[in-house]
């Protein structure tokens, strides 16, 4: 069987396209009402469902999450007006303009998995704005300064809106983890200020004929930040790795976010939480458009493993790595213009 390099190693994957259908508890979905409660003991119940979600499956569904199903309506919306523009309007806002990772990633200019040959979906890149005179902008910190967006009407307001709210949300998974790992419950809050929270828009063409394993939507590898929230659409696609090497289908559920450990969550953890493996196929006939949110800490933000995840039976796996110079790299590995 083939294999894929994750921020966990190796594993084996199974061969072929497509994925079983599982029931849903197979990734829990976890109601997430309580962690607005005053009542700690409500919040702690939330963060033990999360924590056995992240040791067993590093994937789980949020459901009352607080984010208005409006906001996410006319979020889809201008994604779909963003994409349905001419590849030519598009390209003036071409990811290689932006000196800060931000605009239009066309067809096959991404390479999530390395042995493959570029994946099958385009993108549009937003992240945390910030401005120009900025001092972290000033001193050259990448990832840190102001969006580019297409001229549509109203189009900046409904992505600006939406990735507020997926910022308060990730404030309070946050939270949740910081329970989970038997943390002060505002250990991160002081380390996500200034976070680097990238939002993804992202078209999926549908695959009709016989599928490259080596080009699909998005190939198979782990994300690079704590974690992602995601909004599929009711296409579907989405397929997560298990522990037996086989592909489960991640089927949209109305009402829920996707939620998936990232690479740096498990160096945090020192591999107690996933980061697994996922792909997106769209096999549908029909576009597919999802909204992933990839929140990792601010820049400087040192990652080291939490010493409560560190004994003698269970080593230090990683090095420690400030969270920006760790997005670079890993950028620098995946985009066709940073090569």
């Amino acid at each position: 069987m083939p294999e894929v390099k994750t921020g966990n190693g190796i594993r084996q994957i199974s061969e072929g396209m497509e994925a079983k259908s599982v029931p849903f508890d197979a990734i829990s979905v976890i109601d997430f009402a309580a962690m607005q409660s005053s009542d700690r003991a409500h919040r702690q119940e939330v963060a033990d469902r999360l924590y056995q979600a992240c040791i067993q499956v590093g994937f789980f569904y949020v459901k009352n999450h607080g984010v208005p199903q409006t906001v996410i309506d006319q979020a889809f919306a201008q994604a779909q007006r963003f994409f349905a523009l001419p590849l030519e309007e598009k390209m003036k806002i071409h990811i290689s303009h932006s000196r800060n990772h931000r605009g239009y990633v066309p067809l096959l200019e991404e390479n999530t998995d390395p042995t493959a040959k570029g994946d099958l979906h385009e993108a549009i890149d937003f992240a945390l704005e910030v401005a120009d005179d900025d001092p972290d902008v000033l001193m050259g910190k990448m990832l840190y300064g102001s969006n580019v967006y297409p001229n549509l009407p109203g189009f900046r307001e409904a992505i600006d809106r939406y990735y507020q709210e997926l910022y308060q949300l990730g404030k309070r998974i946050f939270q949740a983890f910081a329970l989970a790992l038997d943390l002060p419950e505002d250990y991160f809050e002081n380390k996500i200020t200034k976070p680097l929270a990238q939002l993804r828009l992202l078209r999926y063409p549908p695959q009709l004929e016989a599928i490259d394993q080596r080009q699909i939507g998005t190939g198979a590898h782990s994300d690079y930040e704590c974690f992602t929230i995601l909004m599929q659409d009711d296409v579907g696609g989405l397929q997560v790795l298990n522990s037996l090497g086989e592909w489960i289908a991640a089927v949209p559920i109305p009402g829920t976010f996707v939620v998936n450990i990232g690479d740096q969550m498990a160096r945090w953890t020192n591999d107690l939480f996933s980061s697994t493996v996922h792909r997106a196929i769209n096999r549908s006939g029909k576009e597919r458009y999802s909204m992933p949110y990839f929140f990792g800490p601010n820049y400087d933000t040192v990652i080291d493993p939490l010493p409560n995840c560190v004994s003698a039976d269970h080593p230090t796996q990683y090095q420690p790595v400030a969270a920006g110079e760790y997005i670079i790299s890993r950028f620098n590995e995946t985009f066709s213009y940073r090569k």
